[in-house]
């Protein structure tokens, strides 16, 4: 019988067989040392290159690997659902494959999620790895995120977070919402932490994320939320009264 893992970690991957060789080792490393039971689930987003092919041979040295390959390229928001619905651990962790998260921070975010249902990360030094156009831009679009989310949410846009699986078992995803999945669990009444994590340059391959390809789509998505959390149906039961009662004087 398969043993049930204590923790998932869940990895979006689109042509990253750059960065793969170097992210694995270190995660690999942070996973001995928790000494829990844990699997790591990568999730080929359609690559073309040699991305699933590396993973295959991480497989082939440590049973903990896991390989789910969509057929083409869905999106972030599906890669990551597609891991969600995959991952059996009763934690989940979600990074990035482009080494700008650092898997030295998942036994702090685990420690912290004693506290809450989800622990999101905040990347206070972002800016050390990005242009000043991209930290100005950055700043400005999180603040009209939370104004008009009514949130409060540091960097939203950071994926590095940990979830106590029962967080993920109803939410549904829509494409590009991967990014307001705090807000989301806030919304069904969950206890969400924003914690500041490690944020690293890019050293291999390039951003699949721009401001020009960004900017719409992420505000259209922004009006979405809004929407939801203005239609959201807010009642108390006062009372309760049926024919069953009866039995119950």
């Amino acid at each position: 019988m398969t043993q049930v893992p204590e923790l998932s970690v869940v990895i979006p991957v689109y042509n990253e067989d750059g960065n793969l060789p170097h992210l694995w080792p270190e995660l690999q490393g942070v996973l001995d040392a928790l000494g829990l039971g844990a699997e790591v689930i990568f999730v080929d987003d359609g690559s073309r290159d040699r991305s699933a092919e590396l993973v295959r041979g991480f497989m082939a040295g440590d049973p903990r690997v896991r390989l789910v390959r969509l057929r083409g390229n869905a999106g972030e928001t599906a890669a990551t659902d597609a891991g969600f619905k995959s991952a059996r651990g009763r934690i989940i962790v979600t990074m990035d494959a482009d080494l700008q998260n650092d898997p030295h921070d998942i036994p702090v975010l685990l420690q912290h999620l004693k506290e809450c249902d989800a622990v999101t990360g905040w990347r206070v030094n972002r800016g050390d790895g990005d242009s000043w156009i991209r930290r100005v831009s950055s700043r400005i679009a999180n603040r009209v995120r939370n104004a008009l989310s009514e949130e409060s949410i540091q960097d939203s846009a950071c994926t590095f977070r940990a979830f106590r699986r029962e967080c993920l078992t109803g939410l549904q995803l829509y494409t590009g919402l991967h990014r307001f999945i705090p807000t989301l669990l806030r919304m069904e009444g969950y206890r969400v932490i924003e914690l500041p994590v490690r944020h690293r340059p890019r050293r291999f391959g390039q951003s699949k994320y721009g401001i020009r390809n960004r900017a719409l789509r992420a505000f259209v998505d922004l009006l979405v939320v809004r929407w939801m959390k203005s239609r959201m149906l807010r009642y108390e039961i006062a009372q309760e009264i049926g024919e069953g009662d009866k039995w119950n004087r």
